[in-house]
């Protein structure tokens, strides 16, 4: 009997293993459907409500949460549960774009880094930490000045203050991991470096980042947010959770129910990626379980 036909396990168990360990933790269960709350609105946004997120409707201004408009109108009629579900779309679409790109950029700058002379190293230290050291807010400041208000805004800065943090989780596990037992056979066998980069080292460190990049999606959800709430997202009537909440700010004792509309969604979306990301880490590294 061969091998193979005596170990009847498939890839795809082990994959199915650790979803079922994150199905038995109560707060992955939680995070997940909170998760997919946010997913599904975003998502179903146009089935779920019959109001167009963008329509005004002067007559129908301040009106408080009903069964005709479950959030409630904001200060020119529009529906704040519709512009909600819509605002879900532009918050996911910025998290998980800029997110990628970051995480691409990242593991190309650190593994570059990590691995190469240590000239280029210094070199790349030097430019992540003058990157990390401007304040998000006055690099987003000076963005918008000279491109405009914009959600390409938005991305460029989301990716411009996430790249050196993950480039540097990158530079420090390649480090590690370039003078180990498999690598040196590896060169030592005449394998390149691109070679020994993608086949050997990047499989062992982008777990991890994965799961870091996962946590890091209520934070850019919420530097979009703030973005829109400033002026510098977004432009209007597109809708989005931060000018939701910049609306509601300007008359918070009148119609709180504005400022709660834009603010819910960002509560629930930060709880629900938080207490799935750390259930996550503590699956996949046991170690950190409890810290």
């Amino acid at each position: 009997m061969s091998e193979a036909a005596s170990d009847p396990r498939t890839p795809n168990d082990g994959l199915r293993s650790q979803v079922r360990k994150v199905l038995r933790e109560p707060l992955g269960v939680f995070g997940l459907a909170l998760v997919a709350l946010v997913v599904l609105g975003a998502v179903f946004a146009g089935v779920l409500s019959q109001y167009d997120p963008a329509g005004l409707n002067p007559r129908d201004r301040f009106l408080p949460p009903s069964t005709d408009h479950l959030l409630g109108t904001d200060q020119l009629g529009r529906d704040l549960f519709s512009r909600v579900l819509h605002g879900g779309r532009i918050a996911l679409y910025v998290a998980l774009v800029s997110t990628g790109i970051s995480l691409a950029i990242g593991i190309v700058l650190g593994l570059i880094a990590g691995y190469g002379p240590r000239w280029l190293d210094n070199l790349m230290i030097l430019l992540f930490d003058a990157i990390k050291s401007f304040p998000t807010v006055m690099l987003a400041l000076a963005l918008v000045t000279l491109t405009g208000p914009s959600l390409t805004a938005v991305m460029v800065v989301v990716i411009l203050v996430n790249v050196p943090g993950y480039a540097r989780i990158i530079r420090t596990q390649t480090i590690a991991l370039k003078s180990s037992e498999f690598v040196t056979a590896a060169q030592s066998m005449g394998a390149s470096t691109t070679r020994i980069l993608r086949l050997h080292i990047l499989p062992n460190v982008i777990g991890p980042l994965v799961i870091l990049a996962s946590m890091d999606i209520p934070v850019v959800i919420a530097i979009e947010a703030g973005m829109s709430f400033l002026g510098l997202g977004v432009r209007p009537p597109t809708p989005s959770w931060g000018s939701i909440l910049n609306d509601g700010f300007a008359n918070i004792r009148e119609t709180p129910w504005i400022a709660v509309a834009g603010g819910l969604p960002i509560i629930i979306t930060t709880l629900g990626f938080t207490f799935l990301g750390e259930t996550l880490r503590d699956v996949f590294d046991p170690r950190l379980k409890g810290r």
